[in-house]
């Protein structure tokens, strides 16, 4: 499936800082009511046969009994919904005749609890990314269960890095680890390399100062990408050598320009609707808080999770902009 790009939100700067929003709000309202649409969508019924044949063939041991495309709609709705409510609705489902028979919640258990899914990848290989890490929590309990039973230091974050088109808000990447278990920088790069080897061209990339050293200046240099990495507070040029003359480059201007001018200069701003803004989407429509126990599970819970959103939001702008293309 191919996903283009819609008439997105840009940011103008005026002369007194203050953000214009050229938003097409008719365009988005529709957007965000066909994604409701999806909860309902059964096309998958039509090819059920087909899809199961498909993913049988060759299997050894029992055979597979509801396709793919029936488990990837139950796991989207498993972000709200528990096991025992999905057999629920798989009863209603063939009571309905719209599926051929319902499954039991142990199967749809086995067959969501340990399904890591793929990102769908749009056709298009000019891009401009921004990365960015956030934290789901491991648990329900609230800060005074945690600190009356002495558990906050015991309980680690799920870290989940997701690299995004900045134009179009399409999650191009992401990788989801228990907290200290990986670094945030480290996975970037990958995603970088990634997506160079899969024939994207990155034309620019944006990011916090997390990002600030010398390896992703060096990198991003590397493959041609221009930069916008904020510059930490207490850079230094460093040392004269040629290991460190992209980053030194950067501090220069920085520091010459100021944080506000530099910003202006880079369009900074543009970072946060493929960062902070998907982070924040996702988990204002299914919560922060994780329920698996294991933290093999809690990982593919994270992945899930943001899935489900880029999931809603893709089918979203294929009902509404079809194939538009870039302006």
């Amino acid at each position: 499936m191919v996903f283009m790009p819609k008439n997105t939100l840009q940011i103008a700067h005026a002369s007194n800082d203050m953000k214009v929003n050229k938003r097409n709000w008719s365009s988005y309202n529709e957007e965000l009511v066909v994604r409701g649409e999806l909860y309902f969508d059964f096309d998958f019924r039509s090819r059920w046969d087909d899809e199961l044949k498909q993913m049988n063939n060759g299997k050894v041991g029992a055979p597979y009994k509801f396709p793919e495309s029936f488990i990837k709609l139950m796991a989207i709705l498993h972000q709200y919904i528990d096991y025992r409510g999905l057999e629920g609705i798989a009863r209603k489902l063939a009571d309905y005749e719209l599926i051929p028979y319902f499954s039991d919640y142990t199967t749809l258990w086995r067959r969501i609890h340990d399904f890591k899914p793929e990102l769908d990848k749009p056709e298009y290989k000019e891009i401009e990314i921004a990365s960015d890490g956030t934290g789901l929590k491991t648990t329900n309990a609230g800060t005074y269960r945690l600190d009356k039973y002495r558990t906050r230091k015991k309980n680690k974050y799920i870290v989940v890095v997701i690299t995004s088109d900045v134009r179009t808000k399409k999650l191009l990447k992401m990788d989801v680890y228990i907290q200290g278990e990986n670094t945030e920088t480290k996975v970037v790069e990958n995603h970088i390399m990634d997506l160079k080897k899969e024939g994207y061209n990155i034309s620019k990339f944006y990011g916090d100062g997390a990002y600030d050293n010398y390896n992703m200046f060096n990198i991003l240099g590397k493959i041609g990408a221009d930069k916008a990495i904020k510059i930490r507070k207490n850079a230094s040029m460093g040392h004269y050598n040629h290991k460190g003359k992209e980053r030194r480059r950067a501090v220069k201007e920085y520091n010459n320009l100021g944080y506000r001018e530099w910003s202006k200069k880079n369009e900074y701003g543009k970072r946060w609707n493929a960062t902070e803004g998907i982070n924040s989407s996702v988990k204002r429509k299914f919560g922060e808080n994780l329920v698996s126990k294991l933290p093999e599970n809690l990982v593919i819970e994270g992945y899930q999770r943001f899935w489900a959103y880029d999931t809603l939001k893709n089918y979203g702008e294929m009902n509404v902009y079809g194939e538009m293309k870039y302006p």
